[in-house]
């Protein structure tokens, strides 16, 4: 059941983008324009001081490339100053580290044609047909990271993913595993004020074969911003056992990274009510304090720090 319990005051007006460490942007461009129809909206390098202290990286130097799919973002961040770990090769659903982003499509047929004329690694063996004809595919590109392609079937979800005057149309939401539903709501929701739109169980051979994980059983959490069609989704999973957590020596270099980017109107306020979760550790800063930008990002503020599984968010301000 859909409820909200804010209580810092702090609302997120938005998940401006999504942002992943790849090995070579060039490559990494060249993927998602082409299997996904992405266009690129700016190329830039970010370097010095303040490279080095939002990402928690000495002597970062980093090259961002932001990607348009409809009206949602991705950013693509290579580390010239060096790539750290890969992801590792026997990564599940279920590990705490797992954090994929939905991709919008009107035909799934002709997506996944699109998708087979370019390299990447089944996690599903083929589209999936869940329950209420909804059509599904996770995968990963070659750096490792998870991705899903989503079909709504007519009249189910919202309006805007019915269009077919695209084939891919957007990113409805980015998901990250967790350990307890309740605890990551009590960040997301309580202290950052996205609205809980819901909570339901999935269990069944679909679910298996999507996430290719035997006796999958997942808590799925919808949460929302203030504005736009990206959101967050959380997946408890119940069963089974053996999750493993994010590494403690994560780098923002490494592979594995990704985070969400959370646009709020005041950052101190956020951050103040971020560091009385910090006591609690519920969070972990990266950035030892805000950091301002230079022109060259889109935004001017900016704060990197980890959640209560170690999931990354950037917290960013016009």
């Amino acid at each position: 059941m859909a409820s909200s319990s804010q209580s810092s005051g702090v609302t997120v007006q938005a998940v401006g983008a999504i942002g992943l460490t790849v090995s070579d942007a060039n490559k990494a461009t060249d993927f998602f324009t082409g299997a996904f129809d992405y266009t690129v909206v700016s190329d830039t390098v970010l370097s010095g001081d303040e490279a080095s202290y939002l990402y928690g990286v000495p002597d970062a130097q980093v090259r961002v490339v932001s990607l348009q799919l409809g009206q949602e973002t991705i950013r693509l961040m290579q580390f010239l100053s060096g790539t750290g770990e890969a992801v590792p090769a026997d990564s599940k659903s279920n590990d705490l580290w797992f954090q994929h982003f939905a991709i919008i499509v009107s035909d799934m047929d002709k997506a996944y044609a699109q998708l087979k004329n370019f390299s990447f690694t089944n996690i599903s063996p083929e589209p999936q047909t869940l329950p209420n004809d909804i059509k599904a595919f996770k995968f990963r590109d070659d750096d490792g990271h998870p991705l899903e392609l989503l079909q709504f079937p007519p009249g189910l979800g919202p309006d805007y993913w019915q269009a077919k005057d695209a084939l891919f149309l957007g990113m409805d939401h980015s998901a990250i595993s967790i350990a307890s539903t309740e605890t990551s709501l009590g960040l997301y929701r309580d202290v950052l004020g996205l609205t809980h739109q819901g909570s339901f169980t999935n269990i069944g051979i679909k679910q298996e074969t999507m996430d290719n994980l035997f006796s999958a059983k997942v808590i799925v959490t919808s949460l929302t911003p203030a504005t736009g069609r990206l959101g967050v989704e959380f997946l408890d999973y119940l069963t089974p056992p053996g999750a493993r957590p994010f590494p403690i020596d994560q780098q923002t270099n490494d592979l594995v990274h990704m985070h969400f980017e959370l646009v709020v109107d005041d950052i101190d306020a956020a951050v103040e009510a971020l560091e009385e979760a910090a006591q609690k550790k519920v969070v972990q800063f990266v950035s030892p304090k805000v950091i301002d930008l230079p022109d060259v990002m889109p935004f001017g503020r900016a704060v990197l720090w980890r959640g209560p599984d170690g999931h990354n968010v950037l917290l960013v301000q016009g």
